[in-house]
């Protein structure tokens, strides 16, 4: 890290280091970088019970003289990869409730919620992909949100806050009738990184699928959500669900190609004798005439019908100028 520092000198000052140095009056600044510490930091965070900051000072010391000194602070982001296979799979869940109380009940109304995948950054649009079912007697309302939950721990005890960042709106659903989201968009407005590896103070979000029943408790689903900081680059799902097809599609060949080629079956065990003689009518010799044949061509036909194919052979017959076929490699 690279920073400056300026001192301002009103009169001639000497400084003692490894020499003298004798700064004349006005304005000087002396550059300086330090390393950050290898080991991950938490990323800067200020919240309603606490607060996770760093800082850089500069201190002037003189003798005889009070020392001087300036802190300013350090916004430090720690490095989160939206594209690591644990934030790209896709989260669905699925739930009913029965609408009204002991024997007086409306209906059930059922929700299920899906997203893309986990793992999203500031600025991107979550779509949300739902299908909501109103089986009851009332209007209902489909919502969805994205709430953010601040974890304090501390002397033994915790504290929790939660609050909504953003959300979005259906249409209503009347009785009876059934509504789909296709990809509904909900943008994700500039919010502090998830924080997931601190011990005092812990940030999470949520995106939460709900349905809003005049007369009883909503019906929600919650998505765990991770906001990071390195984008979605595209490719990441992509050649790992290609990846995974791969392997899925060719995963029957070890199941049923045999280590060592079959021969086929023999013409007896597919063909009788019965069978063949009934297919093949017999026709009578034709007489012995030179320069004449009177059989007619579709008797030549029928007596090739069933003849035996070739042969097997694993040695080719015909072995031809043909190169040797050299393994065949992928790189995924």
């Amino acid at each position: 890290m690279y920073m400056r520092v300026h001192v301002y000198v009103q009169r001639a000052l000497a400084l003692y280091g490894e020499g003298i140095l004798l700064l004349q009056p006005g304005k000087h600044e002396f550059p300086f970088s330090f390393q950050l510490p290898s080991e991950p930091l938490v990323t800067s965070f200020t919240g309603k019970y606490g607060s996770i900051q760093y800082c850089v000072r500069a201190i002037l010391e003189r003798p005889k003289v009070p020392d001087q000194s300036v802190k300013r602070e350090l916004q430090v982001i720690s490095r989160i990869d939206v594209n690591t296979p644990a934030l790209l799979t896709p989260v669905l869940k699925t739930q009913e409730k029965m609408v009204g109380c002991w024997f007086f009940t409306s209906g059930p109304v059922s929700l299920s919620a899906k997203i893309e995948r986990k793992g999203y950054c500031n600025g991107e649009a979550i779509p949300i992909y739902a299908e909501i079912e109103n089986c009851s007697s009332r209007l209902i309302v489909p919502k969805a949100a994205i709430f953010q939950t601040q974890t304090y721990l501390a002397s033994g005890k915790t504290k929790t806050v939660r609050h909504m960042v953003a959300n979005v709106r259906g249409n209503h659903i009347a009785s009876g009738s059934t509504d789909t989201w296709n990809g509904k968009t909900l943008k994700i407005p500039p919010v502090t990184p998830s924080i997931l590896d601190c011990c005092i103070i812990r940030v999470d979000y949520s995106l939460a699928v709900y349905i809003h029943i005049p007369g009883a408790k909503k019906l929600m689903l919650e998505l765990p959500l991770v906001i990071g900081t390195i984008p979605y680059n595209g490719f990441g799902s992509r050649n790992s669900s290609t990846a995974s097809q791969f392997i899925m599609d060719m995963s029957w060949l070890t199941l049923t190609l045999p280590e060592q080629p079959e021969a086929p079956p023999n013409y007896a065990d597919v063909v009788s004798e019965e069978e063949f003689s009934r297919h093949v009518p017999p026709y009578p010799q034709p007489p012995n005439r030179e320069g004449e044949s009177c059989c007619p061509m579709f008797a030549c036909i029928q007596e090739f019908r069933f003849q035996p194919p070739p042969l097997y052979s694993e040695v080719d017959p015909h072995p031809g100028d043909v190169e040797e076929t050299q393994p065949v490699s992928f790189i995924l």
